[in-house]
């Protein structure tokens, strides 16, 4: 799978959950963001030349995400490259067994993604369009999309992982509107990550697991250098969070 995992899903890239075609005046009217941050990133790439010249096959710049509030809204960007991604290869590639119902259920959640990823491509093309990070290229090779299984298992992963990194990110925004609308979408990536679990074990309290809700009723919270760790093997390129607002 060598196209970028912003690419994926052309016909929709533009489209909210609905189908319907945003421009990205009225997608940040829509969506409330304020213009107030801006920054510039950096990126860095490391082109090893040996005793016989450049190596043919150089390795995928490291992507630096950046500082500040750009900076997380590009590791949220990235999370959400990756969401899409994942679920437009399962939409496309139906596993072996794959009811109607579940169809149905991958096929919303696809366009929910699609539609969160889109989101923060908007906000950071019009605060800091010299700062958005590119299109990533997924590595999909070790998951079995025809195995329901390991689509399933892959999924609570991702879900689980993208609502912990929403939590753990929530406090070292600045910008309000920013944490407004995280807020808004992670309450729609844990119907994700609920669902999921759902259909793993269904009839059961596994959709609340205490690996996920602690004591108290509370989420799962993760920094992002663990997110981007665990989210490490299924981007082909290295992520480079080291300029991240750091948790207190």
């Amino acid at each position: 799978m060598s196209e970028s995992i912003k690419k994926g899903l052309p016909e929709e890239s533009n489209k909210g959950a609905f189908g319907q075609t945003f421009s990205r005046k009225k997608f940040l009217k829509y969506a409330g963001m304020s213009a107030a941050a801006a920054a510039t990133l950096g990126f860095y790439g490391c082109e090893e030349d040996g005793p016989m010249g450049p190596d043919p096959e150089p390795k995928p710049e490291a992507v630096n995400l950046g500082s500040g509030d750009v900076g997380i809204l590009n590791y949220a960007y990235a999370l959400e490259q990756l969401e899409a991604a994942f679920y437009i290869s399962v939409v496309d590639m139906p596993y072996d067994g794959m009811s109607t119902e579940e169809g149905a259920i991958f096929e919303d959640i696809r366009a929910h993604e699609v539609a969160h990823r889109d989101f923060f491509e908007a906000a950071l093309s019009s605060v800091a369009a010299d700062a958005i990070i590119p299109g990533l290229t997924p590595k999909f090779e070790e998951i079995d999309f025809t195995s329901r299984d390991n689509v399933l298992t892959i999924a609570k992963t991702f879900e689980d992982l993208g609502v912990s990194a929403y939590n753990g990110a929530g406090d070292l925004l600045e910008t309000t509107d920013y944490l407004l609308q995280a807020g808004k979408i992670v309450s729609v990536e844990a119907r994700h990550a609920s669902i999921i679990r759902s259909l793993i074990q269904p009839g059961s309290g596994y959709f609340a697991g205490d690996d996920i809700v602690d004591q108290n009723g509370l989420g799962l919270a993760n920094d992002p250098s663990v997110v981007l760790q665990a989210a490490a093997p299924f981007i082909t390129e290295t992520i480079d969070g080291s300029g991240l607002p750091q948790p207190q």
